[in-house]
C-alpha cells in the first residue's frame, strides 16, 4: 500500500469574496510552479440557514486504467466529511445512486488519512467562519500554500495520508 503524505488546510473567513480570492491565489501558485494537478481545493459557504454549500472546487484528475478521468478530489472528500450534507450548486451532493457512493467512500478516504482530532479541529474551525476554504497539496507546497492564504481569519494546516491507489480503484470500481 503506497501511502502519500499532503497538507490539508482550512482557512476561515468572514465572506465568500475573500475565501474565493484565495482560493484563485493557491491556483496561481500551483499554475506557476507546473503542479495544477497536485492539489484539491474547496470553497465552502454557510447560508444564513446554517447550511453548508461547496461554492467552487478543484480536484486532480484521478487516473483510472491509465486515463485521466474526472473525480473528486481529497478536498471535495474532506468538505463531505466534516459536512455530510454540504451541497454544490443547487443539488445535494450525496444524492441517491452511484455519485453518491463514491463521495461516500472519497469522505472515508480523506477522514481515514488523518486523527480524529485533527478532523475534529479542522471542523469546528470552519465552524467559526461565514466561508472557508479546503485546500489539499502536496508537503512540498505546505509554506507557500499557507502565504497565499492570508484573507484568512485563521489558517490551520493538518497531515493528511492517503493510498492513491486505493483512491483510483475506487473510482475504476465506480466507472464499471
Amino acid at each position: 500500500m503506497a501511502i502519500d503524505t499532503f497538507f490539508a488546510f482550512s482557512g476561515v473567513y468572514a465572506d465568500v469574496e475573500d475565501a474565493l480570492a484565495d482560493y484563485d491565489a493557491v491556483h496561481a501558485l500551483h499554475t506557476e510552479v507546473g503542479l495544477i494537478d497536485a492539489y484539491d481545493a474547496a470553497v465552502v459557504e454557510r447560508k444564513a440557514d446554517g447550511k453548508v454549500k461547496i461554492v467552487k472546487k478543484h480536484e486532480t484528475p484521478t487516473r483510472v486504467g491509465g486515463v485521466l478521468g474526472g473525480g473528486v478530489g481529497l478536498a471535495t472528500g474532506l468538505v463531505i466529511a466534516l459536512f455530510p450534507a454540504a451541497a454544490i450548486g443547487g443539488g445535494l451532493l450525496l444524492a441517491a445512486g452511484g455519485g453518491g457512493a463514491a463521495l461516500g467512500a472519497l469522505a472515508g478516504h480523506a477522514a481515514a488519512g488523518m486523527s480524529r482530532n485533527d478532523l475534529k479541529e479542522l471542523g469546528e474551525g470552519l465552524d467559526n467562519g461565514q466561508a472557508g476554504l479546503v485546500v489539499v497539496a502536496i508537503s512540498d507546497m505546505e509554506a507557500k500554500v499557507e502565504a497565499a492564504m492570508k484573507r484568512a481569519e485563521k489558517v490551520q494546516a493538518k497531515q493528511l495520508k492517503a493510498d492513491q491507489r486505493a483512491i483510483e480503484a475506487d473510482a475504476k470500481d465506480e466507472a464499471s
